[in-house]
């Protein structure tokens, strides 16, 4: 394992490189906790046999490119490279190791007879185009540690106390997430959908989370999280399962049968394996009408495994699940895979809705969006729809369905549809 000499060798060489490609690299200072007891309890033997149980754990940790170091005593330095451009993507990226390091570490170790169980406490700091010392980034990562060990140990802690706070907040968001996941602090929202003529003829679903401290949540603030941990999973399992069993109940009133819901699909889970038999599942289960389920999804998904996207959705489509685009023209479109989706519709962002009036190159988009369905032979519906001077002008270009708050802002289904009665 390479020492202190090597490591500053190393992290000269990798600071270079960090400058040279823009891209953050991190250095981990690493302190087992009460060390000093265990070889005055158990002798220093029992201590070299948990270093060197210490020092694979953390080998394994690491991708091959980075740096496991021992500076001497209980102290280890990991040092990452190549990471995001991005600094808080970076602390991210380091975060994530870091967590797995705490994990790792905490499992039991056996040191001849002895069972016994260790934590580390670990420092952070980040760096790109760096113009300081080595010796003071080593600097920073130990005082990061001592931090560490003063919130309590076991822990990790970043130099930058901005970025440490970024981490914190995104460490309790991610608890709090999971137990919202297990507790059901969901609900779904409806924000409706209506023709040129001011007709309902369907709604979209969204996810709203019922915090019990804080409220209601955004979803721009929960989602992009809940799509890096895979708890986007079971959330959007509940969302279909919820709007689902809404069509089905509807399907029973002649005022509302007519009616459909769409429901945003995310990477996480059109990728999924069990993916259609989980859509399939809940249709039959529901007793929903397929082919007032509208799947909305992002540009985005087409990015990754396009061919197998298309066998999914023509799978679905083969029930009579519709689906449409969101976000269309946000720029991953490809003419070339467009037309072979089976799609039925294709959504004009709300980014080029709001300036329609005022910004010529998103009047265009808008045109150009409608023109290109029409010749594909799909429907269009322009969201973020706020004033009718806005509709009026959509309505010109070919467009005639529309979602916005000039039609109604998303609402519970209670108030959505007074004839549902809550449980």
């Amino acid at each position: 394992m390479p020492n202190r000499r090597l490591l500053l060798d190393r992290l000269r060489q990798a600071v270079a490189s960090s400058t040279r490609t823009e891209r953050h690299g991190a250095l981990l200072f690493l302190d087992l906790d009460n060390f000093k007891a265990l070889n005055d309890t158990l002798g220093h033997d029992i201590g070299d046999l948990l270093l060197q149980q210490v020092a694979q754990r953390l080998v394994g940790c690491v991708r091959e490119g980075d740096t496991v170091a021992r500076l001497g005593g209980d102290e280890f330095v990991l040092m990452l490279e190549d990471l995001s451009e991005n600094s808080q993507e970076a602390a991210t990226q380091t975060e994530s190791v870091g967590e797995k390091i705490l994990a790792v570490l905490n499992q039991p170790y056996q040191l001849d007879a002895q069972r016994y169980h260790n934590t580390p406490s670990i420092g952070v700091t980040l760096f790109v185009d760096h113009d300081g010392s080595v010796d003071e980034l080593m600097k920073r990562a130990d005082m990061a540690m001592y931090q560490a060990k003063a919130a309590g140990r076991n822990t990790l802690r970043f130099f930058d106390p901005v970025m440490q706070a970024e981490v914190t907040t995104r460490v309790a968001l991610e608890a709090d997430l999971r137990e919202a996941v297990l507790k059901g602090q969901f609900v779904l929202h409806y924000q409706a959908q209506v023709a040129g003529d001011g007709r309902l003829t369907g709604a979209e679903a969204l996810l709203r989370w019922n915090h019990p401290q804080r409220g209601l949540v955004s979803p721009m603030e929960f989602i992009p999280l809940a799509e890096e941990t895979g708890l986007i999973l079971p959330m959007g399992l509940w969302v279909l399962q919820t709007a689902c069993a809404q069509l089905a109940a509807w399907a029973a009133r002649p005022d509302m049968a007519h009616l459909s819901i769409a429901v945003n699909v995310s990477a996480c889970q059109l990728h999924h394996v069990d993916f259609v038999a989980q859509v399939l599942a809940v249709l039959d289960s529901t007793g929903a009408r397929p082919h007032h389920l509208k799947l909305e999804l992002t540009e985005s998904l087409l990015v990754k495994d396009v061919e197998g996207v298309i066998a999914k959705m023509t799978a679905l489509k083969a029930r009579g699940v519709g689906f449409s685009l969101d976000d269309f023209g946000t720029g991953y479109s490809s003419l070339s895979y467009l037309k072979r989706l089976p799609l039925d519709q294709l959504k004009i962002d709300q980014g080029f809705v709001k300036n329609i009036l005022t910004d010529s190159n998103d009047a265009a988009i808008a045109k150009m969006v409608v023109a290109l369905a029409e010749s594909l032979g799909l429907a269009v519906i322009a969201e973020g729809v706020e004033r009718q001077e806005q509709s009026d002008y959509l309505a010109l270009q070919g467009c005639h369905a529309y979602q916005g708050y000039l039609f109604g802002r998303p609402l519970p289904i209670e108030a959505f549809d007074p004839g549902t009665v809550s449980a």
